[in-house]
């Protein structure tokens, strides 16, 4: 199973917020890429940074013969095309695409070409914006690393 968590919580050249992440499903779908099953938006508070606006988040599964990391450059040109500028962690953003799980591969090597990609994605268990949209559209999925159900990490964090 492939997944990629989607955010926005700025204007972009596509709209407000929800036509963003709306409009980067539709781009994804354009690319070798072929998205099968998308959550309900939710609108979440700001992660990390508490002083910027509302977010608006989903996850998509997707299915793909690009390789993950074929796959993140096409996430990263999707999002610049949205007018994503990267700089501030976990700032405002027009569009926000990440690769959260790609069949349950365990991708952590310093010396990679692409040293962003790590999979599973490292802050999945610590994020409800992502866990809830997940559990939606994957309930039997299971944390490549931990082997917990998208249920357990669920229901970990909130009792954390």
């Amino acid at each position: 199973m492939i997944l990629v968590a989607l955010g926005s919580n700025m204007k972009g050249p596509w709209g407000d917020p929800a036509h963003m992440l709306q409009e980067g499903i539709n781009r994804l779908n354009k690319h070798p890429v072929r998205v099968i099953r998308v959550s309900k938006i939710i609108d979440t508070d700001p992660f990390g940074r508490k002083n910027q606006p509302r977010f608006v988040n989903a996850v998509a599964q997707v299915i793909t013969r690009l390789s993950p990391q074929a796959l993140l450059i096409v996430l990263h040109r999707i999002e610049r095309t949205g007018g994503r500028k990267r700089g501030l962690r976990w700032g405002p953003r027009t569009l926000d695409l990440d690769l959260i799980d790609y069949h349950g591969r365990i991708i952590n090597d310093p010396k990679h070409q692409l040293r962003t990609l790590v999979l599973p994605h490292p802050g999945i268990a610590a994020r409800r914006f992502v866990l809830e949209p997940l559990f939606e559209i994957a309930p039997k999925w299971r944390h490549p690393a931990t082997h917990l159900s998208a249920r357990q990490v669920l229901s970990q964090l909130r009792d954390a």
